[in-house]
C-alpha cells in the first residue's frame, strides 16, 4: 500500500473531472484499511469506490482512500436459495454477470448499474421494479470512529428509496455484502417499464433471468451514455415522491404527467419527465449539459468543473420547483 501525493482523481470519477487529492491510497484488504485509518487519524478522509456516483467540486486536502477489496463467493442455503458474499471493491455489473453465469436470480433487473458493490447498499440501488433491499441479507462495515467491524442486517440498514443509514452516517465503511438469491424457481419482475414490451416483440413467453438481463442491458445502453465516452454519473436526480393532493393539482395543468402509485397517498413522478417538460433535455452550456436522450443524466462533454455541473443542477432544481412546486433531490453524492 503506497500513499501518493498530489494525485489526480480524473480517472477515479465517472464524470471525468480533474481534481487533485493531497494524498491518495488504494487499499485491497481490511487490514490495510484499518492500518491507514489509524496512521492518518488527524487527516480529512474521503472514501471512494468506482467513482460512479460522486461529483467532485474541489481539490481535496487530506487523504482519499480507494476501496478496492475484491472477492465473491457463495454457499447454498436450501434447494431454492443461495447466499452470495461480495466484497465492496467488486464491480457491480461484473457481480450480476457472475450470478447469472451461476444461475442465481434476483438482481438481473439491476444489470448495467455502474459502480462498485460497496456503493450498492449506500444508495439502495434499484431499477425496473427491483431494489437491493429486496435480496439483501446483511453487510459488514468498519466504523472508522471505533475501528470496529460491525454487521448490519437488512432491517438495521434503514433502507428507503435511494437512501440508507450509510448515506446519513459517513463513519460506516462498507466492506462486504451478503445477498439471498434464488438458484431455482426464479421470480421474475418483468411488468416494469418496457421490459414486457420487449419480451413480446422478441416473442419470449417464458423468459429466463438471462433474457431479462439482456433486455435491460439493451434498454439502458440505448438511453444512458457510456461514462467512458461521455463523463456522467448515471441518474443525477432522484424521482420525487408527492402526495395524492399534489398530483391532482398538477393534473389540472399537465394532463399527460406520468406517475407510479406507491400507496393511496403517495405517488412517484419520473424526474426525467419533469426535466424534459421544463425544457432542459439536450440543453448544453459550454462543456456541460443534460443528455439528449436521457433527461435524468447531466454530462461532462469535455473539461467542465464539478462546480459548474453543481451550479447547473441547482438551476434545474429551481426551475422544477417554480414550474411544478416539486423539490428535486440529488442522487449523486457531492464532494
Amino acid at each position: 500500500m503506497k500513499i501518493h501525493n498530489n494525485f489526480s482523481l480524473i480517472n477515479h470519477n465517472s464524470f471525468g473531472i480533474e481534481a487533485i487529492a493531497e494524498k491518495f491510497a488504494s487499499i485491497s484488504t481490511v487490514e490495510e484499511l484499518e492500518k491507514i485509518i489509524i496512521s492518518n487519524q488527524n487527516e480529512e478522509k474521503i472514501f471512494i469506490g468506482g467513482g460512479s456516483n460522486i461529483l467532485i467540486t474541489r481539490n481535496i486536502k487530506g487523504l482519499v482512500i480507494n476501496l478496492n477489496m475484491k472477492g465473491i463467493s457463495s454457499k447454498k442455503i436450501n434447494d431454492n436459495h443461495t447466499e452470495v458474499k461480495i466484497n465492496s471493491g467488486e464491480n457491480w455489473n461484473d457481480c450480476v454477470k457472475w450470478c447469472l453465469k451461476n444461475n442465481l436470480g434476483g438482481i438481473e433487473n439491476l444489470s448495467l448499474i455502474p459502480g462498485n458493490t460497496g456503493a450498492a447498499p449506500i444508495q439502495n440501488i434499484g431499477a425496473y421494479g427491483v431494489e437491493l433491499k429486496d435480496v439483501f441479507i446483511s453487510c459488514s462495515v468498519l466504523d472508522i470512529n471505533t475501528n470496529k467491524i460491525l454487521e448490519f442486517k437488512n432491517e438495521e440498514c434503514q433502507f428507503e428509496y435511494r437512501n440508507s443509514i450509510f448515506k446519513q452516517n459517513k463513519n460506516y465503511i462498507i466492506l462486504s455484502i451478503k445477498l439471498k438469491l434464488t438458484n431455482s424457481k426464479h421470480i421474475l419482475k418483468v411488468d416494469y417499464g418496457s421490459i414486457k414490451e420487449r419480451l413480446s416483440q422478441l416473442k419470449i413467453k417464458d423468459p429466463s433471468i438471462n433474457d431479462v438481463a439482456k433486455i435491460i442491458c439493451q434498454i439502458r445502453s440505448e438511453k444512458l451514455p457510456d461514462p467512458k465516452e461521455i463523463g456522467n454519473s448515471g441518474s443525477f436526480f432522484k424521482n420525487p415522491i408527492i402526495t395524492n393532493k399534489h398530483l391532482k393539482e398538477l393534473k389540472q395543468n399537465f394532463k399527460d404527467i406520468p406517475y407510479y402509485k406507491l400507496s393511496e397517498m403517495k405517488y412517484k413522478i419520473p424526474a426525467a419527465w419533469l426535466i424534459e417538460k421544463a425544457g432542459f433535455k439536450g440543453k448544453r452550456i459550454k462543456d456541460y449539459g443534460v443528455h439528449e436522450k436521457q433527461a435524468l443524466v447531466i454530462v461532462n462533454y469535455g473539461k467542465a468543473t464539478g462546480k459548474q455541473i453543481l451550479d447547473f443542477s441547482i438551476s434545474i432544481q429551481k426551475a422544477i420547483k417554480f414550474i411544478f412546486d416539486i423539490d428535486l433531490y440529488l442522487e449523486v453524492n457531492v464532494i
